[in-house]
């Protein structure tokens, strides 16, 4: 491909990217879209169509285009090429798809080629050069638009378009090569306008089939701008003579070069009420003069439509460049109405387009004839008020484009609604999961509130059990031995050494007892208690234990020095306790005491060879080991006495308790 084929088609593929003509290229881009964005570019979409030309299809009979010959298989080169009226630069090719009525998805292309190839080239270049190549046509089928090539400023006299892999046509399933209409465009003109045509191959089965149709200017659409005000077409009166003709002042002399005359509005009832000739000539005279008596007449063109055929709601026809400021079209041979049962000449048209380098010079210019219109409604200045009846008459290369330009934004919208949809979904998907979250936060927020409420509430309830415990265990002793003295200082009232030293033990025990009573405090505070567990437990035995044979042993110290403060007090006040029941209700003369602590458990034993104790162990004791979350069992050993032994997991979550 030659580097201006390869900037061409480059510029091609963006044009179809920017309007959406490549359903891969908005999927691509759609989804990094937001959904602001989305619903922004849906609402230039829909602005954008409502300023569009609108599809509105032919219904009548007559020419539909070229057909080639049919194969049983896809890969077999077909083409058709036209010879321009000119050498120009060329700024579009406009190719007009061959239209099927589909019983599901309503009018589609039909058998448009699978690849697309356009070659342009010069009289002295008969081989030319490919100046645009679709090498995959899926995405812009089914289209019932044109399909606008920017060809941006090709120099050329002939273009040809070739496939080499042909599509199924409907009807068969048979592979071929069709097209409606093909147009070259320089500026607003058509060059390929009625220009000789040539084939590969044609399939000449059908009158509606013939490559000239190709280039016959009748496409199969109706011109629906969509804007403006709608107009009737003109209608003459029945019995208007042998020749009726219509002139049009063009106020001053214009470069003449063809004209385009539209045909009375029939489509607005289905099925038509009238043929497409109606009111239409079947032979007809243009002529061009600047006087208005037409003195200096010059014959511009003669046409003779042969068949339906020929004729179309849009007809076009080129002729040689002629200055002139009056145009005439005279009905040699006018239309005969055979209208309830009143035969007569007459002649109607909805539009006279009067051309000079492409543009319609006759717009809202004069128009006069020597006959009458068929009613009121029917007036001449409708000839050429640029209107018909959907409204207003676009230049036809602006019309062909507005249609491929709503093709691709009507293709494009499904994909914009679908995405914006799915992401409406996403949203609210994540909507209902924030919801959620936060129905279970604030669930969460509401356990944990009662949580600590209850957490609040036992540590109370606890603070309560150990102020209860620590006032037992600590100063029970103490008021105990306070009572013993007082019994033992009536014994002793006659001794008056004996007495005084009776009062000092009891004060010293009162002073203590005080002392203890503070350190109660201290204890559930845990502020300045048991920093080294085992110095206290071998304190207390040696002091509570004095009168007794005993020996107390630890393993796993480092263990031990490690466990947090509330257990260690928990454990000493325990070991206190019992050390005070042995003094209290066994009447032991031995007693042994053995704490292990390893990773997995702690265990103190403590066993005496007192009088036993019964199967229960006592509150005091019991009360301790459930507020050290302890399993605490006693028994008798077999030589006599009580065994007393604690366990209690060292770790909780793997962290020391």
């Amino acid at each position: 491909m030659s580097l201006q084929s390869f900037i061409l088609s480059a510029h091609l593929a963006a044009c179809i990217i920017g309007l959406g003509g490549s359903t891969s290229a908005w999927g691509g881009d759609l989804d990094r879209l937001s959904i602001t964005d989305l619903q922004r570019k849906l609402g230039e979409i829909d602005a954008e169509l409502t300023g569009l030309a609108n599809f509105s299809l032919n219904s009548g009979v007559g020419p539909i285009g070229f057909r080639s010959r049919s194969h049983t298989d896809a890969e077999h080169l077909e083409w058709v090429r036209v010879d321009l009226i000119r050498e120009a630069v060329i700024d579009e090719v406009v190719l007009v798809p061959a239209l099927w009525r589909d019983l599901n998805a309503g009018f589609v292309s039909d058998a448009f080629p699978a690849n697309l190839r356009i070659l342009a080239g010069t009289a002295g270049d008969p081989t030319g050069s490919v100046v645009a190549e679709f090498r995959n046509t899926a995405d812009l089928v089914p289209r019932i638009a044109p399909l606008v090539v920017p060809m941006g400023g090709i120099r050329a006299s002939w273009v040809r378009i070739e496939t080499d892999r042909l599509s199924r046509r409907a009807f068969d399933g048979r592979y071929i090569f069709q097209l409606a209409e093909m147009l070259v465009f320089a500026d607003g003109e058509n060059l390929a306008l009625h220009r000789p045509i040539s084939v590969s191959r044609n399939d000449g089965d059908s009158p509606a089939w013939n490559p000239v149709f190709l280039v016959d200017g009748i496409l199969p659409y109706i011109m629906n701008s969509g804007r403006g005000n709608p107009s009737l077409a003109f209608i003459s009166a029945i019995g208007i003579g042998d020749h009726p003709s219509i002139d049009i002042d063009l106020q001053r002399e214009q470069p003449v070069s063809g004209i385009r005359l539209h045909a009375v509005d029939q489509s607005d009832t289905v099925p038509q009420a009238f043929a497409g000739d109606y009111g239409l000539p079947h032979r007809f005279r243009i002529e061009g003069a600047n006087n208005a008596d037409f003195t200096d007449a010059q014959p511009l063109m003669e046409e003779s439509p042969t068949s339906i055929y020929e004729l179309g709601p849009i007809m076009e026809w080129n002729f040689r460049k002629h200055g002139c400021r009056y145009l005439r079209l005279t009905a040699l041979e006018p239309y005969l109405s055979q209208e309830s049962g009143r035969h007569g000449t007459r002649i109607g048209y909805a539009e006279i387009e009067v051309l000079a380098d492409g543009r319609n010079v006759a717009v809202g210019q004069p128009v006069s004839a020597a006959f009458s219109p068929a009613s009121t409604g029917r007036r001449f200045e409708t000839l050429t008020d640029g209107h018909n009846l959907y409204g207003r008459i676009l230049p036809v290369r602006q019309w062909l484009g507005e249609l491929a330009r709503r093709q691709d934004l009507e293709t494009a919208r499904p994909l914009v609604v679908a995405e914006l949809s799915r992401k409406h979904a996403r949203q609210r998907t994540m909507l209902t999961w924030m919801f959620r979250l936060a129905a279970l936060l604030a669930g969460g927020i509401a356990f944990l509130l009662f949580y600590y409420h209850f957490r609040a509430r036992r540590q109370e309830a606890n603070i309560r059990e150990r102020i209860a415990a620590n006032l037992h265990d600590e100063l029970g002793a103490n008021l105990h031995a306070i009572g013993l003295l007082g019994d033992l200082a009536k014994d002793t009232v006659d001794s008056r050494e004996e007495l005084m030293d009776t009062l000092d033990r009891i004060r010293s025990l009162t002073e203590s007892t005080g002392s203890a009573a503070r350190n109660c405090a201290h204890m559930i505070l845990a502020k300045g208690i048991c920093e080294d567990l085992v110095a206290e437990m071998r304190r207390d035995s040696r002091r509570l234990l004095a009168d007794l044979d005993s020996s107390i042993t630890f393993e796993g110290e480092e263990i031990l020095g490690r466990l947090s403060r509330r257990t260690r007090i928990d454990l000493y006040l325990f070991h206190k306790e019992a050390l005070i029941n042995i003094i209290r209700h066994s009447g032991a003369t031995e007693a042994t005491m053995q704490l292990v602590a390893n990773a997995g458990e702690i265990v103190l034993t403590i066993s005496d060879n007192g009088c036993g104790i019964a199967s229960r162990p006592p509150p005091s004791l019991k009360r301790r080991a459930r507020l050290l979350g302890a399993d605490l069992s006693v028994g008798s050993p077999e030589a006599g006495g009580t065994r007393i032994v604690l366990k209690l997991k060292s770790r909780k979550f793997g962290i020391l308790i």
